[in-house]
This record gives C-alpha cells, sequence and structure tokens, in this order.
C-alpha cells in the first residue's frame, strides 16, 4: 500500500498538523526520501516527535518506515521490455483487487434514486470516463447527461434540485470550474460524486460521495529525453466497470 493509499484509509485519525506533514511529503517526495527525520520536522514547522506520531497513525512502526514506502514508490527507469510489461500487469491486477474489496451501495444508492442524472468532466481524459459511465449504465434505462463547460453548468444550475445526481470526473479534484461547481452543488444539497485522485482534495472534501483511483507513472524513456514518464489512467476504466456490476446487484436487490 503506498502513501497516498495510508493517508486516505487513516485521514480521519488525522489533525491539522498532520495534513501539514503530509502535504509537504507529498510536494517533497523525492527530497524527503533521502531526508532525516529532523529535516523534516524542520520543514514542517514540528517536532520529531509529532513526526513520528504521524507515521504511527498512518499504522507504521515509526520514521524509518515512513521512509521505507516513500522509497518503494520512487519511479524506477524500466528499460526491458519484460520489466516494464510485467510492472503494468502487476499494477492492473493490484488494481483491479483493491476495487473488487470496495463497499459501492453509497453511490448506487445516490444513482438509483436520482431522478435526473449529469456529469462533468475536467480534462479529456475525464471525458472519455464520463463516455464510458454513460455507455455502461445506458443498459439499465439509466440516462447520463453530460455538462460541457461554465455556461452550461450555469444554465442548468436554475433547474437543478435535491433529487438529481451531478458527477464530477477530475484527476487532481483541485481544477478550479469543478471545485466551483462542487460549491454550488452543496449549498443547493444536489448529491455530488466526484471521481479524483487519491489524495486530500477539494473537490472530495465537497462531494456527497467520493470514487477515488491512484493512477501509477512508469518511466519508460531514457534519462535525458526529456519526456514526461508515462501515466496509466486504466484504474479510471477499472472503478466505472466494478461500479457499474455493483450498482446491477444493489438495484436487483432493491426491486426483489
Amino acid at each position: 500500500m503506498n502513501l497516498e493509499e495510508l493517508i486516505n484509509k487513516h485521514k480521519s485519525s488525522l489533525n491539522q498538523t498532520d495534513m501539514v506533514i503530509w502535504k509537504y511529503i507529498f510536494n517533497h517526495k523525492q527530497k524527503c526520501r533521502h531526508m532525516s527525520i529532523h529535516d523534516l520536522a524542520k520543514e514542517c514547522c514540528v517536532s520529531s516527535t509529532t513526526v513520528v506520531r504521524f507515521a504511527k497513525k498512518l499504522s507504521l512502526d515509526g520514521f524509518s518506515d515512513l521512509k521505507a514506502v516513500l522509497k518503494m514508490e520512487e519511479e524506477g527507469f524500466l528499460n526491458d521490455e519484460k520489466d516494464v510489461l510485467e510492472a503494468i500487469a502487476t499494477f492492473y491486477h493490484h488494481s483491479w483487487r483493491e476495487l473488487v474489496k470496495r463497499n459501492f451501495d453509497d453511490a448506487s444508492k445516490l444513482m438509483y434514486r436520482a431522478k435526473r442524472v449529469f456529469a462533468y468532466a475536467s480534462g479529456y481524459v475525464q471525458s472519455n470516463v464520463v463516455q464510458e459511465i454513460k455507455r455502461l449504465f445506458f443498459y439499465d434505462d439509466v440516462l447520463v447527461y453530460e455538462v460541457k463547460g461554465k455556461e452550461e453548468f450555469h444554465s442548468l444550475n436554475r433547474i437543478l434540485t435535491p433529487d438529481d445526481l451531478v458527477i464530477i470526473v477530475s484527476l487532481s479534484g483541485e481544477t478550479p470550474l469543478a471545485v466551483e461547481f462542487a460549491q454550488t452543488l452543496q449549498l443547493k444539497e444536489v448529491p455530488l460524486i466526484s471521481i479524483t485522485r487519491l489524495h486530500d482534495n477539494s473537490l472530495a472534501s465537497l462531494s456527497t460521495e467520493n470514487l477515488y483511483i491512484t493512477p501509477a507513472i512508469f518511466q519508460l524513456y531514457e534519462v535525458g529525453e526529456n519526456k514526461k514518464p508515462y501515466q496509466s489512467m486504466m484504474p479510471y476504466f477499472l472503478l466505472i466497470e466494478i461500479w457499474y456490476v455493483k450498482y446491477k446487484l444493489y438495484r436487483k436487490n432493491k426491486i426483489k
């Protein structure tokens, strides 16, 4: 389990100081992999004891375990085709196994009760995810209307009610327009399901239900090629497919 997953799992037990430490680590992972506990504490303006307590709240034995988790996440340069394919296969298997274990009842309940369902995507890949949601749920007579842009959302906002459901797909969960939409929906008490990366973000905190994924990064290029690492987005589509299957089972139990 990586650090982001641990943060999400134990989020309810983390206080404001813990989140300060986490945000520093998240934004300086490479640096933190080689820092001492005293250096990290100094950067976060906390004591070394506070850093140890933070690690223990994540079910780790201490700072050394925290660094070990960070080092295991370190991006390697996978130049051998077999290594790359094995790494991707392992990642897909792990993602599928973790997603199947999750309980999707709350999200399924929102979908089942909604009179109308609308979806907004914050980017190109996210739009493909919305298309997959539309395609799958159509088989159960659920029509998902895609909202494209600010003007369209503001027009829609005039007729939205708590009987509707909005789905927002965003990788970071910090896209200004997506957060603005979520804030508006919260004020109107319109249910919102967000689909984001696995880490603390504004969109997830504003949602009725958050479905999260963890993309993986694979370094396919040589050092010096000046190309971005390859990031797999397959977990988005695995999540949607598993949610759809679990929705089918939820719906079947409701109409018995």
